[in-house]
């Protein structure tokens, strides 16, 4: 009896070193990002990294990041949020997004061209609430049922694109540029200073707040009249 109860504790004790070994590795990856890893549901803080290289992330969080000027190459980002974090001028070459969520975050200057996007995958499931994205490109791309939720959208590139089902809402659009851009059934509501040609954009079933749509009048050279 007395030999089970010292092997049961003698147990008990390797499986919590085991599980403080798992635990303490853990706390060192949210610490060290480095090339041709995977890291699943880690929580990264404060990083401050210049690049990565064949990485995997699933279901993890970025919270007060600063990957400005960094370069993801050829990584997968499945299922990640990033929180309050300053992604200006990221580069992202072959890099792959799926269920992403950006929130608070400043990300001038992000050319989405670069990235790897599936044919296949004609809804990648991208969000982005409050955010910056000044003088982005989304050119070309079909992002189909994109959210850009409260978000600051100058000089943005979405021409010759596909953005049919997206949700654009309470956003700044001020001199983006839309050309034989798809925005059927995407909602506009609440969003302004948007220029939208209604000839050379297919804009059926698109939702507009009463006031912002006369400026889409404006491509019919048309006069409105009290």
């Amino acid at each position: 009896m007395q030999f089970q109860v010292i092997s049961a504790s003698i147990s008990f004790i390797r499986s919590n070193i085991i599980y403080l070994s798992q635990f303490s590795l853990k706390e060192e990856l949210m610490d060290n990002i480095s090339n041709n890893n995977q890291y699943f549901e880690v929580t990264f803080s404060k990083q401050v990294i210049p690049s990565v290289a064949d990485c995997e992330f699933e279901e993890c969080e970025f919270n007060d990041c600063d990957f400005s000027d960094a370069i993801f190459k050829h990584c997968k980002f499945l299922n990640c949020s990033f929180n309050r974090c300053n992604l200006s001028l990221m580069k992202v070459p072959l890099t792959r997004f799926f269920e992403v969520d950006f929130n608070d975050c400043k990300m001038v200057g992000v050319d989405w061209t670069k990235a790897d996007w599936p044919s296949f995958h004609r809804d990648s499931q991208l969000s982005f609430n409050r955010c910056i994205l000044n003088d982005c490109s989304f050119f070309g791309l079909v992002l189909n049922e994109l959210k850009l939720i409260e978000c600051k959208i100058h000089d943005v590139d979405f021409r010759n694109g596909d953005f049919a089902n997206s949700t654009m809402t309470f956003c700044d659009f001020t001199n983006s540029i839309f050309m034989k851009t798809n925005l059927q059934n995407v909602d506009f509501s609440d969003s302004s200073d948007f220029t939208i040609d209604v000839m050379q954009n297919r804009i059926a079933q698109a939702k507009f707040s009463r006031f912002e749509a006369l400026s889409l009048l404006e491509s019919l050279d048309i006069e409105l009249v009290d």
